[in-house]
């Protein structure tokens, strides 16, 4: 689940759940009474590192190969469920194996067939310790997979294996009720001849890999700026693919991205914080919701944040919606950990939370009047008659803003009786001191790697190791193992109390879900964001 990078994201990450409309126009070809471009031009705004699934752990890299490559599943509009390489999926009444039909006509961009064979090669390979694979916690629930990342088991003993060409059968530790959704995000094939003839090689150059998606990377060397993504001749649903190409360049500078934009040299273009300001309302003017929530971590080896009424307070302290007033307002105020992508039964989580739980958001909405209620019901339960602590954050200029109307806010509720210092470090620096526990507060953010629930809600369970603060609640613990079920009612019952007691214990203080303002001309339809970066299997770009 690629934790090193996104735990601790905060900033910039791709992507939302909504259809955009954007394009400019290239080779032209007419479809019925309208005219289509084939090709568009995107951006991204880091280099790729690999075009291996098992390798890959860059936001960039990922993009690229969600377009190229196809798991057992696909995410639609709305994150909603669609076939991939599995025509259908079959659970066992215990829920504790799966059987995955696979269609015939799925082929590799060299012509070979897609096989469960490809499925069982390629998930040995990720969660083999030799790879070194960061998805190895999406394969978490199958049987032995992280026993086997840990060196503790054989590779030859994970919980999957080809019943045959096109049935795939996979046996699990215990229920895993949003497994598919984790193969539309995950745990994607790849083709064992073409590993074996690349070796080391494989997805280091576009040319050192092939595709099972509706897309193949091309131009790709290893190194460069630009590249494009080609539409796939042996894509199963090529038909629905309407996109020739996709040209990619990396721009790292907003200002020279929206120049590019201008000039009709890219379709899309990411905004910082002031030319958001300027543009917002303009046509192109897009807004993405990202699926990460921005949140205040609380070491509990401290004595004072082991003490609930101080939590609460230092939450009701902050005006969330001035905050997003000061870093951008395409970012929402959070009301849930699970973040808006996150979806559960065809419903956006992070809205029904809100909308269910009136009573436990008391504390997430500014009341300064309240704030020093519960702050001085806190002093006097500690003994004490003011305190210190350290928030900790990264040094760039949006944590900076950040860090600092904290401080101010707390600061003007608490007055002397509460001192925040405030210490910014390096990103890496700041992720080895939250992994070793060194720090009394920090800011940071989760971004989800497939948009379920659970994915967000069980980092707060006691002993999970990103659980940096170590919180520990019985009733919690058992709300999520609880949710590990294929009851749906049930499921869904236990998921919205783990919300309720983040809501009401204050573990950790969520603040905001994550959103970029882009522009993205006005003749580009059927991209999906789903979180975290676009797919372009049904976009196309009406000609102008």
């Amino acid at each position: 689940m690629k934790t090193s990078k996104k735990i601790i994201s905060g900033t910039i990450i791709a992507a939302s759940m909504l259809l955009l409309a954007a394009c400019s126009g290239k080779s032209a070809s007419s479809a019925g009474a309208k005219s289509y471009d084939r090709s568009i031009s995107w951006m991204t705004t880091s280099e790729l590192e690999s075009l291996d699934p098992a390798t890959a752990g860059d936001t960039a890299s990922e993009e690229q190969i969600a377009n190229t490559y196809e798991g057992l599943f696909r995410l639609g509009k709305n994150s909603k469920l669609e076939p991939g390489v599995a025509k259908k999926a079959v659970a066992a009444k215990d829920g504790l194996t799966w059987t995955f039909y696979l269609r015939k006509n799925a082929k590799w961009s060299n012509g070979d067939p897609v096989t469960a064979q490809d499925f069982v090669y390629a998930w040995k390979r990720q969660v083999d310790p030799k790879t070194a694979s960061g998805q190895v916690n999406n394969y978490q629930g199958i049987k032995n997979a992280i026993a086997i990342s840990e060196g503790k088991k054989k590779v030859s003993s994970l919980g999957v294996k080809a019943a045959g060409k096109y049935k795939l059968v996979v046996r699990f530790d215990y229920q895993v009720p949003y497994f598919k959704v984790v193969t539309a995000i995950s745990l994607k094939p790849v083709d064992s001849k073409a590993v074996a003839k690349y070796g080391k090689r494989y997805g280091t150059k576009s040319a050192y890999a092939v595709y099972n998606g509706p897309f193949k990377s091309v131009g790709w060397t290893g190194s460069n700026l630009t590249w494009k993504l080609v539409k796939n001749p042996d894509y199963w649903d090529k038909k629905q693919v309407k996109l020739d190409e996709i040209s990619y360049s990396v721009q790292k500078t907003p200002s020279t991205d929206y120049n590019l934009y201008q000039s009709g040299k890219l379709d899309a273009a990411l905004l910082d914080t002031q030319a958001a300001k300027q543009l917002k309302g303009k046509t192109g003017y897009t807004v993405l919701t990202m699926g990460n929530t921005t949140y205040l971590t609380y070491n509990f080896k401290y004595k004072m944040f082991r003490n609930v009424n101080l939590r609460r307070a230092i939450s009701l302290a902050l005006n969330r919606k001035q905050l997003i007033s000061t870093i951008g307002d395409y970012n929402t105020q959070a009301k849930s950990f699970s973040a808006t992508n996150v979806v559960l039964e065809g419903r956006n989580f992070a809205k029904y939370v809100e909308s269910h739980d009136a009573a436990g958001n008391k504390y997430l909405d500014v009341n300064k009047a309240a704030a020093k209620k519960y702050f001085a019901k806190a002093l006097k339960e500690l003994g004490v008659k003011k305190l210190s602590f350290n928030l900790l954050g990264d040094d760039d200029d949006v944590y900076k803003k950040e860090t600092e109307f904290i401080q101010s806010a707390l600061s003007q509720t608490f007055g002397s009786k509460l001192s925040v210092s405030v210490t910014n470090l390096p990103k890496e620096t700041r992720l080895s001191r939250q992994s070793a526990g060194n720090f009394q507060v920090f800011l940071g953010g989760l971004t989800s790697d497939f948009p379920d629930p659970y994915h967000f809600l069980s980092y707060l369970t006691t002993d999970q190791p990103y659980n940096f603060g170590k919180w520990s609640n019985a009733s919690y613990d058992q709300a999520i193992k609880a949710s590990l079920t294929m009851d749906k009612d049930k499921r869904q019952a236990a998921l919205l109390k783990a919300e309720r007691i983040i809501a009401d214990q204050q573990p950790i203080t969520t603040l905001f879900h994550l959103g970029q303002a882009w522009m993205i001309r006005a003749n580009v339809k059927g991209v999906v964001f789903n979180g975290e970066y676009p797919d372009f299997k049904h976009a196309y770009a009406v000609k102008n």
